[in-house]
């Protein structure tokens, strides 16, 4: 098998070697550059074409936000960010991954430079799974989403929906941040519909994805609390740690066992929309990877919802739309751009 070919982008020179020296002692990397900021990363990353690099957020010119807009504008790669174990790193971490990265790693107590080993397993794993996925769905300049190819589409798309509240249901996972934060703004959130989200990410990021959303929609976007009730016109994200339920209109929170190696995962809250919800709920599953979903959205679909997945063209992972898509339970696949609409659609008060 060829090696994966690694960027390291880290302003610290300690840094930079030993994460060289952890790669290249794996077997499985091959390091093709070390950029020493955000301006050398953007140079390298063209010049080397990497399978995948490394990031660090803090650094001089351009730090590691602006440093992957750069990359994902000028030569797209799977970037992986080296995250602080921090509210302050979670939330850069969310404004990297917003901005194309497509996973990242957290630093053992916010100081990898302590012990780089500590995080050896997680990184050189991700690192093999991100690298070559299809970043193309997370540029900022995707081609204009066409509509519906076919009358049998279309037919599925204006699907007619009860009168009344309606639920949408989000599920995503690997670029699901940056699906999120394309998607979230242009969705028309109002009395008449409640939003509820599973992004897979760990305890603590998922409150500065809920904070990153809110400030990009005209609708509050918050961490779901147990028992707090699912208000219509608000957006709420499912809690690291916790996989989410909705019952009687209202949040439970639970830590029963990962489903999928994940918690929170998709299927739970899905099942719940589905009892809950029915004919009314709208299940949506963006890119990610593995399984997580696919069953919830049969179950949205067999109570007489509407079930809608995001398309492998414009999927960092096409991994959790296409399990629902082979299970033959998705009613429209379509581009993440096309996605607003449609669902718009769904939720306009003529259906």
């Amino acid at each position: 098998m060829p090696k994966v070919r690694v960027l390291i982008v880290d302003d610290s020179a300690f840094m930079r070697s030993a994460i060289a020296r952890l790669l290249e002692a794996d077997g499985r990397f091959e390091v093709v550059g070390q950029a020493k900021d955000g301006r050398d990363a953007v140079r390298l990353a063209g010049e080397t074409r990497p399978d995948v690099v490394t990031m660090d957020f803090n650094m001089p010119g351009l730090d590691g936000v602006a440093a992957t807009r750069a990359i994902m504008k000028q030569s797209p790669v799977p970037i992986v960010m080296l995250s602080a174990h921090t509210t302050e790193g979670a939330q850069e971490t969310l404004s990297a991954l917003a901005a194309g990265a497509v996973d990242f790693v957290t630093k053992p107590d916010g100081e990898v430079s302590v012990n780089v080993g500590a995080v050896k397993d997680e990184l050189t794993s991700k690192l093999l799974e991100n690298a070559g996925v299809n970043v193309r769905g997370l540029g900022a300049d995707l081609p204009a989403p066409e509509l519906e190819s076919s009358p049998k589409q279309a037919r599925r798309a204006s699907h007619s929906m009860p009168l009344g509240r309606k639920v949408l249901a989000i599920g995503a996972s690997t670029g699901g941040p940056a699906a999120l934060a394309r998607l979230m703004p242009r969705l028309l959130v109002d009395k008449n519909v409640g939003v509820v989200i599973v992004q897979h990410l760990p305890p603590g990021y998922t409150k500065a994805l809920a904070r990153q959303l809110s400030e990009l929609t005209s609708y509050p976007v918050t961490e779901a609390q147990a028992g707090e009730h699912f208000e219509p016109g608000h957006a709420y994200i499912a809690q690291g740690g916790f996989h989410l339920r909705i019952f009687g209109g209202d949040f439970e929170l639970d830590r029963s066992a990962p489903e999928h190696g994940v918690r929170p995962a998709v299927d739970p809250l899905f099942l719940s929309v589905a009892q809950q919800y029915g004919a009314r709920a709208i299940g949506v599953l963006l890119t990610g990877m593995g399984r997580d979903g696919a069953v919830g959205l049969a179950a949205i679909k067999a109570a007489g919802g509407v079930t809608l997945a995001q398309d492998e063209t414009t999927s960092v992972v096409y991994g959790m739309p296409k399990a629902a898509v082979q299970m033959g339970v998705v009613d429209s696949v379509a581009p993440l751009d096309r996605i607003a609409t449609l669902v718009n659609r769904l939720l306009s008060p003529a259906t």
